[in-house]
């Protein structure tokens, strides 16, 4: 029987559909892989530091009466004195990035899977609404008990909120950046009742919750030093290894670089895609767990935090990888920590911090200008999580 000759068309249609390189795999050694990822972050920090250290001196005379062209040094000096300058600081530093660490593991996950989590500050009010609940209820309770259940209840909870736009995304189609957030103001709007009606404390001049006494996470060196920043420090090396050294993992990531090559290889998209969600929820559910549990110790009926929103932030800058959340995280954390000595010293107000996250997060997203400026060569064709879920965004909206 004369073989039949293979031509483009045979060939293609035989070929399963092809999933996307993960970034930096197989090209050139660790550190080289390391170098070239930490470029671009990098360069936009640095960017950032000289867009505040404009608006420092554009704004000296309010603060000086005159034209101080040292006063960015002064300020960036405080800003470091105050987040590691002493023991207490670095103290700070670490309390102030668990949260943003957990949180924004929950959206870098979900940028794995090719999912734009913008829904973490509402997972997150969430897991501190159901950490508040319980912690109250379990009042007289021993530590060793009362921790656990308050813990797992905000986690529980997180996962629930992640889980409604995983499943809306896997059976309907809604995408993700517009149910999460809906989902966001839905959450705002739950604490305020909650917190307002059934669970305001007897006692509370305001609308909030009664101290969580039992529940409370014992502090193990300074002020703030809580037990809740182990859970960062445990989280990190967890979500590292069930991205890349479990099945579960590589199949997170398969999805996320091409649904149809993992239909293809017997994965199932729809079910990743409710997992990853719910995962990202537990997480940020944790982050509120370990905020009211360490930190608070009540639950506020008008809650203004803004952890969610600078875990966006801290996962693009750690490029979605938890060893670079990490860090990210710590780098936010520190700036919040010394913020306070910057005002005493500077008299820049502390907003000056969310100006400069901002400033960080636009040059991370027009990355073509950071590029330009330094002359940073592209990562080998390489496409970024970020390119990944804006992408996804648009084909959605076109449809």
């Amino acid at each position: 029987m004369t073989k039949e000759p293979a031509t483009s068309e045979n060939v293609s249609a035989e070929q399963p559909p092809q999933a996307s390189v993960p970034p930096g795999a197989g090209n050139g050694s660790l550190a080289q892989r390391v170098l070239r990822t930490t470029l671009l972050p990098a360069a936009a920090i640095v960017l950032a530091l000289l867009v505040g250290a404009i608006f420092i001196i554009a704004s000296s005379p309010l603060v000086d009466g005159e034209l101080n062209p040292m006063l960015p040094l002064t300020a960036y000096w405080a800003l470091v004195s105050g987040s590691l300058g002493s023991l207490n600081g670095i103290i700070n530093t670490l309390a102030q990035a668990t949260p943003l660490v957990l949180a924004g593991l929950a959206v870098g996950i979900g940028f794995k899977a090719g999912l734009f989590n913008i829904g973490a500050q509402g997972q997150f009010l969430m897991g501190a609404l159901a950490t508040a609940a319980v912690g109250v209820s379990v009042a007289g309770l021993s530590p060793f008990i009362a921790i656990p259940i308050a813990i797992a209840a905000g986690m529980a909870a997180g996962m629930a909120y992640g889980f409604i736009p995983g499943f809306l995304k896997a059976y309907t189609g809604a995408h993700e950046v517009v149910t999460t957030i809906m989902l966001n103001f839905v959450a705002i709007q739950l604490v305020a009742y909650i917190v307002s009606g059934p669970l305001r404390g007897a006692e509370a001049s305001f609308a909030k919750t009664d101290t969580i006494v039992s529940a409370a996470l014992p502090i193990l060196i300074g002020r703030n030093g809580h037990l809740g920043v182990l859970f960062a420090a445990l989280a990190v090396p967890a979500i590292a290894w069930l991205l890349f050294r479990s099945t579960l993992g590589f199949e997170i990531r398969t999805v996320g670089a091409n649904p149809d090559a993992a239909r293809y290889a017997g994965m199932h998209p729809r079910a990743l895609i409710i997992l990853t969600m719910s995962i990202a929820g537990l997480l940020a559910g944790l982050a509120g767990s370990i905020e009211i549990l360490g930190q608070i110790r009540h639950m506020p009926a008008a809650y203004a935090t803004s952890v969610g929103f600078d875990a966006i932030a801290v996962a693009l800058l750690g490029r979605a990888h938890p060893v670079g959340i990490l860090f990210a995280g710590l780098l936010f954390g520190a700036m919040r920590a010394g913020a306070g000595l910057m005002q005493i010293q500077a008299g820049i107000p502390v907003q000056m911090i969310n100006v400069l996250q901002a400033v960080i997060l636009f040059f991370l997203a027009a990355d073509l200008i950071v590029r330009a400026i330094f002359r940073l060569r592209a990562d080998g064709g390489s496409v970024s999580e970020l390119q990944t879920v804006t992408r996804s965004y648009g084909e959605q909206v076109a449809k």
